[in-house]
């Protein structure tokens, strides 16, 4: 049963086209939602992605509100997610895609289960600022929490601006999301679980408890410091961070673009 979700979800992000929530017809328990999810990207990875990462979710309280939960999450990222700063997204290629700012890190040294704040600091290599793209495959984009975790916690694609000194300050940062150079939402590092670290450090605990690690090489993205942003086409999506350099990416026009509807 976990295999033909995890292959519905699947084939839904590829079409780029809207499901029925898993929950309206399957009960699942959190650890079968991670299964799923796992599953999900798997095949992915069968057809040549690389795995590059994780992304945490729920990290603030404007998602928690947005989202109506409150438990911290977390999903997977592979190359085939990457779009380069300054680059394009084709929207057709989403169902309802959001954009949010983030914080990334990158890492110089595996991290797994319980780790200090002095160990989570010694594994970084460099951080940056980034915008994260989430787009669910569910219907209206409404989801309870395993089907958010089945479904990758929506994560879709991310920009990495230039990377900068792990001895950066990221804490208490000022943190602006603008669309066409008009700011759409204003937010604070402090947002994610009151210092991106400690997102790292609830990375490492929580893919330990489904039998992963963090790796040498590694991105994880720390978590939203405010809401999402919807999307459209023709704009230009861009994230301010206070002491980090800014990134940015543009949406292509397409008529046809499930985003636009």
């Amino acid at each position: 049963m976990l295999i033909d979700l995890a292959k519905k979800l699947d084939q839904a992000a590829a079409d780029a086209t809207s499901i029925a929530q898993l929950s309206s017809t399957t009960q699942l328990s959190l650890d079968d939602a991670y299964k799923v999810q796992k599953i999900s990207i798997e095949q992915r990875l069968n057809r040549g992605e690389k795995l590059v990462g994780y992304k945490m979710g729920f990290t603030s309280k404007a998602k928690m509100i947005q989202m109506g939960v409150d438990d911290l999450i977390w999903g997977r990222l592979t190359d085939a997610m990457m779009i380069q700063d300054g680059g394009s997204i084709d929207l057709s290629k989403y169902v309802h895609p959001r954009a949010e700012p983030e914080i990334a890190f990158r890492l110089k040294k595996p991290l797994s289960g319980i780790v200090t704040k002095e160990e989570a600091y010694d594994a970084i290599d460099a951080v940056a600022g980034a915008i994260e793209v989430i787009d669910s495959r569910y219907q209206n984009f409404k989801f309870s929490l395993s089907d958010v975790i089945a479904d990758n916690c929506s994560s879709t694609g991310f920009v990495v601006g230039p990377w900068h000194s792990p001895d950066t300050n990221i804490g208490g940062l000022s943190m602006i999301l603008k669309v066409n150079d008009a700011e759409v939402e204003r937010g604070s590092s402090k947002d994610i679980l009151d210092h991106p670290l400690n997102s790292l450090i609830e990375a490492a605990r929580c893919v330990a408890q489904y039998g992963e690690s963090l790796q040498a090489g590694q991105i994880i993205l720390a978590g939203a410091a405010t809401a999402a942003v919807a999307l459209k086409p023709e704009q230009t999506i861009s994230t301010e961070i206070e002491g980090l350099s800014p990134c940015q990416f543009s949406t292509s026009n397409n008529s046809n673009s499930q985003a636009s509807k």
